[in-house]
């Protein structure tokens, strides 16, 4: 909570930052956490009872790969694995853990869908506390996007290692450079309410109308960024305070733009930033690669089984295995600020088009090494059904609405997807 008096310089800040943020870390882990929309078998649009779900998980007995479920505010259910070595670790504990939870969820009628946008383009808040609720307060006063980010979005997100001091500002490069290549390859998100909205991934194009203080990318994958700790530095400072703790259940949301650098400088009257609210203030940037003594990959949607699979083999073979991190950083150096337009063509994209080519064979190459032999079938099966044809699995959505459209034109809906 804030204090009377200031405690905080921008230099601690920047320490802060090196030694939790960008504490060295390699050792080949992986962690995964698969965010899925939640919706009745029978009829998609139809409101889901959340307190019958949370209780079916609350239920359950320890999950036997060590998963923790949680729920983001629109009910979304999250699966988040404890890390594991290798591609192969990683999916074994979670797909292990997902044969428990899916039976708990599908014997209440409903299904759980890999896909990154709800079905109705706008849920509703179903899950309270406090930070959710001053979550919703910040969002609110900026527009609507924010509040669908929160109730409706969904998203597979993928930790790797942070890597040592010397291959730190290789893999923050390579993160920034990839990250749109792989927002195009899984793009996911075509349909707000049954209908085009205009993007492969939707969820990106939410995300991309929130306060960009705190979801733009941090980097741009220039060769010149050779100090992450400082690049993630300079934006936590100029990001705004999305909220002030003041007590153990009242959280005050800042609706009037106060970035933090001017918390610490000049204060506020509720009080002065604290170790605690930076590592709070922290919590509550969103950018597609955050640092958090590992690297968050955070801009892909959300995958059906067996395609999350293939994100999470295609990210740990390309940042763990050399060769084939040299061979990605090639193929991506002019897509390093492409993320609209990933979201917009997926990989009709042709710089984007042409990196996912080099770069799924570099990882189709380097998985037997990393231990993934099983993985490599469904990596050559997505390669071949989307990245070698230009196309990503919300293309396949936009066709099967288009079918759905020409057979039903008064309902194309939940064949869609």
């Amino acid at each position: 909570m804030p204090s009377p008096h200031r405690c905080l310089r921008a230099a601690d800040v920047e320490s802060f930052v090196r030694t939790r943020c960008f504490a060295p870390a390699e050792h080949g882990r992986i962690g995964i956490e698969l965010e899925r929309v939640v919706v009745a078998a029978a009829d998609p649009w139809s409101p889901v009872d959340h307190a019958a779900v949370s209780g079916a998980v609350a239920a359950l007995a320890d999950l036997p790969g060590g998963s923790r479920v949680t729920f983001e505010p629109g009910g979304q259910l999250e699966v988040s694995s404890p890390p594991r070595t290798g591609p192969a670790q990683a999916c074994a504990v979670t797909a292990a853990d997902l044969a428990v939870v899916d039976p708990a969820i599908l014997h209440l009628g409903l299904d759980l869908v890999g896909i990154g946008l709800h079905p109705r383009g706008e849920g509703r808040q179903v899950v309270e506390n406090p930070r959710y609720r001053a979550m919703a307060a910040y969002f609110d006063a900026e527009g609507s996007c924010g509040r669908t980010m929160m109730c409706s979005t969904a998203s597979l997100q993928v930790n790797v290692d942070i890597g040592d001091g010397r291959s730190q500002a290789e893999r923050w490069r390579l993160a920034h450079r990839l990250g749109p290549v792989l927002l195009a390859a899984f793009a996911n998100s075509p349909l707000t309410g049954g209908v085009p909205n205009g993007q492969r991934s939707g969820r990106a194009g939410v995300w991309a109308g929130i306060d960009a203080s705190r979801t733009a990318a941090a980097g741009d994958g220039g060769d010149d960024t050779r100090d992450p700790a400082r690049a993630w530095t300079r934006y936590a400072l100029a990001a705004r305070v999305m909220l002030m703790r003041v007590g153990e259940d009242r959280m005050v949301p800042m609706t009037r733009p106060l970035p933090f650098a001017r918390w610490i400088d000049e204060g506020h009257e509720l009080g002065f930033p604290t170790v605690e609210d930076l590592e709070y203030h922290l919590g509550t940037l969103f950018p597609p690669v955050r640092p958090r003594g590992w690297l968050e990959l955070r801009m892909v949607d959300s995958l059906p089984d067996p395609w999350w699979r293939v994100a999470v083999a295609v990210c740990a073979a390309l940042f763990d295995d050399g060769e084939a991190t040299e061979r990605a950083l090639r193929a991506t150096e002019a897509t390093g600020g492409l993320w609209a337009e990933a979201a917009r063509h997926g990989l009709a994209h042709p710089a984007l088009g042409s990196a996912a080519r080099t770069c799924f064979a570099a990882a189709l190459d380097a998985l037997p090494a990393l231990g993934g032999d099983d993985l490599v079938p469904a990596v050559a099966a997505f390669s071949d059904a989307f990245v070698e044809r230009g196309r990503c699995p919300g293309d396949d959505v936009l066709d099967a609405a288009a079918g759905a459209e020409e057979r039903r034109p008064a309902a194309a809906v939940a064949e869609a997807w």
